[in-house]
Order: C-alpha cells, then structure tokens, then sequence
C-alpha cells in the first residue's frame, strides 16, 4: 500500500521531488515528457523544455543566481538533489533573439549535474515538475566513418604531372593528387581496382567547365574541427571578419561566441587549434571538408567538389566542431573514437543558420536503430534546431538551409536518423564500379547515392599502392593527405555539388529556394539499380571475415540513383538532358526537349550542333544527325557530356519573312551525358 502511494504521488504532485532521488524508480514513473532517442547517453546533462508560461520565471530566476538556480521551487529542490553546477539556455541568445524566441528554441535549457547520478533516476525527477512539458536525454551521436583515419598518404611533388582532368579536356588543374580522386572524374585506371569501371564518379569535371564554386556560399561542416590552418584548406575557410578584426576575449559580434573567427567548437566552447592537438586528433571532419571544398589549382594536394579555379573563388567552410577528440588508447592500439552530443548538434545548426551557412554537411547519427520520423522528432530539441536552420539559413544566396546526412555503415536495410528523416537529404555509399559499397545502410530513409569507397585490405589483393579505391582528401596532420572511406565520405560529394548548384544559381541570376535545391539534386541522378545484380565480395561489419553479397538486395534502395554534378548545373539553368549509352548509336526521342511532337517539327539546316571540344570529349563519331522521326542521332566512344544545339521552326514548316508569313526560328540546348555500356547489354 505504501508503494502505491508514493506511486500515486509521484505521478499526480511535484511535491514528490522533495523526496531522495534514490527513492524514485524506472518502475515508479513512466512519463511522456521523457525522450530518449539513444542507449548511449551524455553523463552530468540533460536537457528541459519549460512551458511557455514558465519560461520568463526561469530566465529571471537564472539571472538572479548566477546560472545554479531557476527560480522554480520544484525544480530548484531537483537541481540540489542531483548536484547540479549550472543551468543555461540551450540555443545561445545573441543577434537573432527574435527568431529564436517566435520558434520556441528559447524554452530549452541545458543542465549540468553530477557525473554520477542516475539519469534515469534524474529525467523521472525533471518529468515531475509540473513546469517541465519535456525532458530529453543528452544523446551521444557518433562519425559515420567505417575505417579508421588512414596513415595519411605520400604527397606528390609539388611539380603537378599531367593529370587526368587535363588529359580529358577538363580544366587543367594542377593539383598533383587529382588522379588519385577516382570519385570525381573515373577513367577506369585500374591502378584503383581491378574491377573499376570509368564513369563511376559525380562527374564533377564536366560541372568545372562551369562552375567551380562561390565563396558566397557557406557550408557548415558539422562534425570534428576542420583543421583551419591546413595549407589546401585555409584559403577556402569560412572567415568572421568581425572576429578576426575584434579584440581578443570579446564578443566583437554579438552573437553569443566569443573568438569564432574559423567557426565554434560546440564541445569546449573554446576556439583554439592546440586544443584539438592536445586531446588527440581526428582526421574525420578535415577529411570531410576537403571533399567539399580543398583548394583547386594551387598546386597541391588534391582538390574539393566545390573548390573554385584557385582565384580566391571556392565555397567556404565553417568548423562547427561537435565531436570531442581523443587520443588513441595506447594500451589497446585502438581509437576511442569521438563522440558528440544532441546538445552541440543543436547550437551547431543555430549557430549555421545565424551566421549564414546554406549547406549543413552531416556525416553523423545516432548509434540506436529508429525505424520511424515519429520516434526522432517527439519533441527533440535537434530536430526543432535543424528545422530552424531549414527556416532561416541560407544567408544571402539561399532561401532557406539544407540538411545532407550520411544514411549509416551499419550494412542495415534501412537508413539511420537523423539522416532518414523525409525532410532531409540521405546519402548511401557506391564503389568505383557503381556497385553499392559493402558497408553502406540502404532502404527506407535512403534517398542519394555518391562515392563513399570501398577497401577491404585484409582480403583484396589486386588494389595497388594505399587504399586506392577509398576517398582522398585532406587530413589532419600538417601538409598531409590520406584516403578514408563510408557513407561520411560520400556525403560530401553531395554537400560538394549542393554548394556549386548554389554557385551556378547566383552564376545566372537566380536565387534558389531549400525546397528547389533539394528537387534538383535529388532529380539529377543516374540508375545505380541496373548494378545491383549478381553478388561481389564483401565483409562483415567488423571486418573479420569475407562474405558474398548479393547485390539484389539493393536494387530499389540505394536512394533515386547516384548523382551527376553537371547534369546538377543543366538542371539549376534549365537545360534538358539525355543520357545515352557509350560505344553504340542511340536514337533519342527530342519530343521531351521541344515538347508536342518532334516527328512533325521542321530542323533547320540538320537541326543539331556541337562544338568540337565537346564532341572531342563525348569521342563522337560520325555527324550527329535528326530523324525524320524526330530522334536524336548520335554515337559516343568516350564516357563525358557535352551540349548540343537544336534549332526548329516554330509554327510552320518554314520561316516567316517580309514576303511571306511563316514561324520563329527557335534554338534549344540540350545536355547530352554518355554513360558506360557493356558488351552483356548491362550498363557498365
């Protein structure tokens, strides 16, 4: 009778939170304000969502005591019981209070407690307080890398050979480790595998023919501290000139953060690139921003997706350090891996958003397995942060930020949250033959695929030199590169392309919305299902031993196909394209460029153009012709894109003149993108 009583007490009155947190029990209390979105949880903090009656009596009531007490009587009697230290609003106030306030962020406070108590035992406590409408568990979310960071790789000299992008009539770039960068412009070297099939890339070479990035476009690299200073990368780095021009120790600005010249460590608070050295390093968020956006034709390194022509005109990267960075454990010769928190991903995508980031790159999630939108948004104070960011990012080249997320390494048939949810972009991983990486998550969630690499050491004997078939990009060691692989690694590839579709917007004119952004990456891919057949080798997850894949079970799930960077920036200015199949004559139908029937429309003097740089690249052979069923006639040799030009007449069957009435001469471009064939009748 007794314990039914403390039951009911506990359940219908606050008065329960005078009593000793060790008499409160997971049985005793079974609240709905509670949110857990993992097993693996932050010790010492918890974060509380006030109603909104309450929230003027907390920040008077934290004022007043210097950040250890609210002001709430119930909840103060929590705070003592569990050794609290601090209390402090989640989202930091700043320039934007306004917003943040018509959002509700203003209601979430962080609190910080002894490492010891109980957080079960602590949330039951918070739930209890009438005052408190939610109370969520600090969760630990995790890189979505499947090696750890590679010894890094032997840089080349520094006089640049003839690269790969030269040799196909791309921009000649000197950056001497362009080659090893298969995930961009795939030849078929088979120094990078055996198997590597050419065209299994994003295409992005034909895209710098256009593009090559903006430094008014922002991404924010959310993850491990970007290592600001690293000579391919600190050219391109995102640079709060208020800060940087500031006085030491001040909030120049106004926004909450004090020095975050290069951006904020979220962990530490503290801005300061020794810190990383001191607690150990991680290559995973250096690595990742290279992908973005490395400094192309500087003569170094490698180059980025996104990382403009060596004029000062690639996007920029802000560091939004969320991840704490470890050492080693000597003892073990393992990495303990860094991990963040739902608490630093939150102040993360406000600070993005505030400060103007359009792109948030997120090779991160959660170590529990989700499997609906329902169980991650319950209320999480992430999800409304990374709808905020949604909202009111952008900066001044983008209505609204974009969300890219790695779907997980887990091999799991679904994708992982947070990248699974609808609202946000979920990259899955493919190898340099187009098939779908050995570790990648694919299934529900998924909606793109990209290059993540594809390296099992221990059993392929036909990779030369390191890692080749893996991702190449900066690391975090000075000067140094190294290859890496995951669904982190393909992520990139798209946040890359997200930032030079941005960059070709603002190129012409325009001024995209989120929702366009994510319409036109997502509808610029190419079939990766017709590679999901037959079975390859793989591993377990653990990597200690092989097993067969059977590549059906991918078919479908791998997101709407893998994506192509210039048929991006076709879609961004509104030009058609058409694939065809290399190494054969194709007829393609012209109806979907003209619209109404091709078949009746009249060419003009043979109706179709290219210029000879472009047929050089597409490896055309003969002329390009139009039927008199109105198809496109044309056979390419070589794997590349192009732009032809159709010219019709417009209404009539010739042109109108001063000495009779006729139609409009009307010409109309058209991409042209030849993808890999094999001699079996599948597409390579």
């Amino acid at each position: 009778m007794k314990k039914f009583l403390i039951l009911l007490s506990v359940a219908l009155c606050a008065s329960c939170v005078k009593d000793n947190i060790e008499s409160v029990t997971v049985e005793q209390v079974q609240s709905a304000k509670i949110i857990r979105l993992s097993d693996d949880n932050m010790g010492g903090s918890m974060i509380i969502y006030f109603n909104d009656e309450a929230t003027s009596r907390v920040e008077a009531g934290v004022s007043r005591s210097g950040a250890t007490r609210s002001g709430i009587e119930d909840f103060d009697q929590v705070l003592e019981q569990i050794g609290a230290t601090k209390i402090e609003r989640l989202f930091i106030p700043g320039k934007f209070e306004d917003r943040l306030r018509a959002e509700g962020l203003h209601r979430w406070y962080l609190v910080y407690f002894d490492q010891n108590a109980d957080l079960d035992k602590a949330a039951q406590m918070f739930a209890s307080v009438a005052e408190v409408e939610k109370v969520q568990f600090d969760s630990r979310m995790t890189h979505i890398t499947n090696v750890k960071p590679s010894v890094p790789a032997v840089t080349a000299s520094a006089e640049a050979p003839q690269t790969r992008a030269a040799s196909n009539n791309y921009p000649a770039f000197n950056d001497p480790d362009l080659d090893k960068q298969w995930h961009y412009i795939n030849i078929g070297d088979t120094q990078v595998f055996s198997g590597v099939k050419a065209g299994a890339d994003i295409n992005v070479g034909e895209a710098w023919d256009i593009t090559a990035g903006d430094p008014r476009v922002i991404v924010a690299v959310i993850d491990a501290m970007v290592k600001y200073d690293h000579p391919d990368l600190a050219d391109n780095m995102w640079v709060n000139s208020a800060e940087k021009n500031g006085a030491a120790g001040v909030d120049d600005d106004g926004n909450g953060y004090v020095d975050d010249i290069y951006g904020v460590n979220f962990v530490t608070q503290i801005w300061d690139g020794s810190i990383a050295l001191q607690q150990g390093y991680s290559d995973h968020g250096t690595h990742v921003a290279g992908t973005v956006a490395a400094v192309n034709n500087n003569g170094k390194g490698g180059c980025g997706v996104a990382g403009g022509t060596g004029k000062g005109d690639g996007a920029r990267l802000m560091s939004c350090q969320v991840f704490y960075d470890r050492r080693p454990d000597p003892e073990n010769d393992v990495d303990a891996w860094p991990t963040g928190s739902t608490a630093a991903m939150s102040r993360a995508f406000q600070y993005a958003a505030d400060m103007g980031a359009a792109i948030a790159q997120c090779s991160y999630g959660y170590g529990s397995k989700m499997t609906s939108d329902q169980a991650y948004l319950k209320g999480s104070s992430e999800a409304q942060a990374v709808q905020y960011f949604m909202k009111n990012g952008g900066g001044d080249v983008l209505q609204g930020g974009i969300p890219i997320y790695a779907a997980g390494n887990e091999q799991d048939n679904y994708a992982h949250y947070p990248g699974a949810y609808r609202d946000y972009i979920c990259v899955t991983a493919m190898s340099c033959d187009y098939t779908p990486a050995y570790y990648t998550n694919f299934g529900p969630g998924s909606n793109i695929a990209a290059p993540g690499g594809d390296y099992l050491q221990k059993y392929y004997t036909d990779y030369t030199g390191l890692k080749n078939s893996d991702v190449y990009s900066t690391t975090f060691l000075d000067g140094q590169y190294g290859y890496m692989q995951g669904t982190s690694m393909a992520c990139p590839h798209v946040s890359g392309v997200a930032a030079l579709a941005i960059s070709h917007a603002l190129q012409i004119g325009k001024k995209l919305t989120m929702v366009e952004l994510r319409n036109i990456l997502l509808g610029s891919t190419h079939d990766i299902d017709r590679y999901c057949v037959g079975s390859k080798q793989g591993a377990t997850i653990d990597g200690s031993s092989l097993k067969t894949m059977q590549l059906v079970q991918y078919k479908n799930k791998m997101g709407i196909g893998y994506i192509d960077a210039f048929k991006v920036l076709m879609n961004v200015q509104g030009t058609p394209c058409l694939t065809v199949r290399a190494g054969q004559k194709e007829g393609k139908d012209l109806s979907t460029v003209i619209g109404g029937n091709a078949g009746a429309i009249t060419f003009i003097d043979g109706g179709v153009t290219m210029s000879q740089k472009d047929r050089e690249k597409l490896g055309v052979e003969g002329e390009i012709t139009i039927s008199s069923t109105g198809k496109l006639q044309i056979k390419c040799t070589k794997i590349g894109s192009g732009i032809a030009k159709i010219t019709f007449i417009a209404g009539g069957t010739s042109l109108g003149s001063d000495e009779a009435t006729g139609g409009m001469a009307v010409t109309r471009e058209v991409a042209i993108l030849s993808r890999g064939f094999a001699t079996n009748g599948g597409w390579l």
